[in-house]
């Protein structure tokens, strides 16, 4: 028969997310996991498989929980500008405040420590860049034909100008204690919508 697990999954899933986000991969031993989550590593294993599976599982729950929400802001009926630039400028203030710049995004820190040599973690940051682009995209081509965005203008060139500075924006405001240099830059490449 079969033991009931001890634990909530759901729960240990969430505080495997948070450590991983804090510490990054490299840096988060199993032995941490174990304390940090409260239960055996063979439990951890059973449930989740080895720290990799963990981690992209981490990855994933992070992506279903900040995704959407760049979705409905752009998806938004009327004027499409005012809400890229909210988008850019939340990104901007996100990554300047001292709350976000100790642990900054998990996409962009995965895509900055294990992109390179990790396909399956690079995979998901591919996934969740495209996320971020295609709602970008049809909020400037939505902006284009209501005639806010010149029509010499290039909406996917943009979107993905956008998405790179987004995640420069992110990795700068990890770093620098200066919030002037995130906003500033970010208000620059607004500065390319006019």
């Amino acid at each position: 028969m079969a033991r009931t697990k001890e634990f909530d999954p759901d729960a240990a899933l969430q505080a495997a997310l948070e450590l991983f986000w804090q510490r990054g991969y490299e840096a988060t031993s199993m032995a941490d996991l174990v304390e940090h989550l409260g239960i055996g590593r063979a439990s951890i294993y059973a449930t989740f498989g080895n720290k990799h599976e963990l981690y992209l599982k981490a990855m994933d729950r992070y992506t279903e929980g900040h995704d959407p929400v760049l979705v409905t802001e752009l998806a938004q009926p009327g004027p499409a500008l005012p809400a890229v630039r909210a988008v850019v400028r939340r990104f901007a203030d996100e990554a300047a405040s001292p709350e976000s710049r100790l642990n900054g995004c998990l996409v962009t820190n995965t895509a900055a420590e294990l992109g390179p040599h990790d396909p399956a973690a690079a995979r998901r940051v591919e996934i969740s860049w495209e996320r971020l682009e295609t709602p970008l995209l049809s909020a400037l081509v939505r902006a284009q034909a209501q005639g806010e965005l010149p029509e010499d203008r290039d909406p996917r060139a943009l979107a993905r100008m956008l998405l790179v500075l987004l995640q420069g924006v992110r990795i700068v405001g990890k770093v620098s204690s200066d919030p002037a240099r995130v906003r500033d830059g970010a208000e620059q490449a607004l500065a390319l919508l006019d």
